[in-house]
């Protein structure tokens, strides 16, 4: 067991995300175990986002820690690229699967420019 122990010590603390893109927005897709809709709250300020979930750790009675690697609480704070922002963006969470789309900005459409004389 204390080979177990020391294999799980040995695993990378880092949470595991994909980005995406396309011409509207952007798709960050982060595996975050045991968050939910309820336990999780996104923001984004300054441009960064900021992630704070607290996930559900469900003990069996008959059983105590031996070793407790997984925290209960999962933090993060990430630049945004340039050209995104915190405006129309959407979250969803399914199974432990956190994805959150970032509209980027659209810059303004083809317009004339009225020009007067003073």
């Amino acid at each position: 067991m204390s080979a177990l122990r020391d294999a799980l010590r040995e695993l990378p603390d880092a949470v595991f995300a994909d980005l995406l893109e396309n011409d509207e927005a952007y798709l960050l897709v982060l595996d975050m175990p045991g968050v939910t809709e309820e336990t999780i709250d996104i923001d984004v300020t300054n441009g960064r986002l900021r992630i704070e979930a607290r996930r559900e750790k469900d003990v069996p009675v008959e059983f105590d820690y031996v070793s407790e690697e997984r925290p209960l609480f999962l933090d993060a704070e990430l630049p945004l690229p340039p050209d995104a922002t915190g405006a129309g963006a959407e979250a969803t969470v399914a199974r432990g699967v956190l994805e959150i789309a970032l509209p980027k900005q659209t810059s303004a459409s083809d317009e004339s420019v009225p020009v007067t004389s003073r």
